[in-house]
């Protein structure tokens, strides 16, 4: 018996989007009275960007929002996930807001709406206000604070056309690679630190979460609140007990020090452990804030973990396996797997968005008018149906976001990595659909049927 097409798979309130983030895109990096962000200082420090790039114009979005905002629904999406830069509605995050700042966010909102497209608004996506790092980062617990003032302003001004807010993006990559391995802003070297900063950007996800529900509770707009944490299935690289445990061990340090205390109100025994005297300050009532109720999960999903005893990440191009330009192995079944961990270890999982997925590939070159990305199709593609075997398998799946929009600033990498449906000409902004864009916009019309 045949399978179902791809798109007959999925539900028709299923959500289906594109994603971005302010700082790898807006660029008006000192318009309208933005402050400056870690990300901003970092890029400044000789040897922090491969390209020795920043984001002043990255794609230049903040003055070509119009034009972008038809490019989204060109596509045929029905929602877009962006963020909003902290500093540019609050430039020291704290004090005085921005009002010019939340200008620009109102109309990206109200475009989107005009448009007949979802607004997701994540409220941090690591770009935070250089004065607060100033004052001690994520690592001062008063950060947390500023964070709760800062959500409950965007959720006053915009928060009743806004269908879902995440408070964090990632906060695995804010603690680990930014203030314990320091290859990302601020660039911080200090276990003891990642760990107090873990903690407080999912204490600060917990009060931010109950501070909106409160201040929201009149609101007619269903407007889900969640967040988003970068997850991989941790597999080992043999059958060997000791790459086992090391595997084992990963997936903790990964996986379950952000969700066992969002689902289960407690973090991981053997992480905990681990780290000994670097363990983070938990002061009485925290674990209870961070475990608050989500109406959503957010997965970021790129590749799976193939871990051994050395601690070593397996060479999955040495072993002639598949990669990406980012040199990731492409296995979109670790995708399933990590999926249908999920629903088997958190009985009270609410429904679960894949909010970033997708491949940079070297596909610079426009020729003819067209980028034939076949390779980026092939990894959407695949992806999908990973995401249709998981809702098979009962997972509560209820959409799914393309990691990126367009090409951008990509962190460390500046701009020689490209994981954009649309190819930017950072030249000239010239923006133009990839073979990929025209799939995801073909699949889009017929699953609508």
């Amino acid at each position: 018996m045949s399978q179902a097409p791809l798109h007959s798979q999925f539900p028709p309130d299923f959500v289906w989007g594109v994603a971005t983030s302010s700082f790898q895109i807006e660029g008006a990096a000192h318009v309208d009275g933005k402050g400056e962000s870690i990300w901003d200082r970092f890029c400044k420090q000789p040897g922090a960007i491969a390209d020795a790039s920043n984001g002043d114009v990255a794609c230049d979005h903040f003055n070509r929002l119009e034009e972008d905002l038809d490019l989204i629904a060109s596509l045929g999406v029905n929602a877009y996930r962006f963020s909003v830069a902290w500093p540019r509605v609050q430039a020291l995050g704290h004090g005085e807001f921005n009002r010019k700042g939340l200008d620009f966010y109102e109309r990206l909102v109200d475009g989107l709406k005009a448009r007949g497209i979802q607004a997701w608004a994540t409220l941090n996506h690591w770009d935070l206000p250089q004065g607060l790092q100033d004052r001690g980062g994520w690592n001062d617990r008063d950060t947390v604070h500023r964070f709760v003032d800062y959500a409950r302003h965007v959720q006053a001004r915009i928060g009743d056309r806004i269908d879902g807010v995440t408070t964090h993006n990632e906060p695995w990559v804010v603690a680990t690679l930014g203030n314990d391995k320091g290859i990302f802003a601020p660039g911080i070297k200090s276990k003891k630190i990642a760990a107090q900063v873990s903690h407080h950007l999912l204490l600060s996800h917990g009060l931010a979460l109950q501070a909106l529900r409160a201040d929201g509770a009149h609101r007619a707009n269903k407007c889900q609140l969640g967040i988003v944490l970068n997850l991989s299935s941790c597999v080992p690289a043999t059958a060997m007990p000791a790459d086992i445990a090391a595997a084992n061990l990963a997936d903790s340090r990964g996986r379950r020090w952000y969700a066992d205390p969002l689902f289960k109100g407690a973090y991981p025994d053997d992480v905990m452990a681990e780290l000994g005297a670097d363990a983070p300050v938990v002061e009485a009532g925290d674990m209870a804030a961070i475990a608050q109720p989500m109406d959503y999960l957010g997965v970021n999903y790129y590749t799976r973990s193939v871990v051994s005893a050395g601690g070593e990440e397996w060479d999955a191009k040495g072993r002639g396996l598949p990669v990406s330009d980012m040199d990731w192995e492409i296995y979109p079944q670790g995708l399933t797997d990590l999926l249908v961990l999920l629903k088997h270890d958190y009985a009270n999982l609410p429904p679960v968005y894949v909010t970033e997925n997708g491949g940079a590939f070297k596909d610079d070159r426009v020729v003819d008018g067209r980028v034939q990305d076949d390779d980026r199709t092939a990894y959407l593609r695949d992806h999908i149906a990973a995401v249709a075997s998981a809702m098979q398998q009962g997972v509560p799946m209820a959409g799914y976001m393309v990691w990126s929009l367009m090409d951008n600033f990509e962190w460390a990498s500046g701009y020689l990595k490209r994981f954009g449906i649309v190819h930017v000409d950072y030249a000239t902004q010239a923006r133009t659909p990839k073979a990929s864009a025209d799939w995801y916009r073909g699949f889009l019309k017929d699953w609508r049927g």
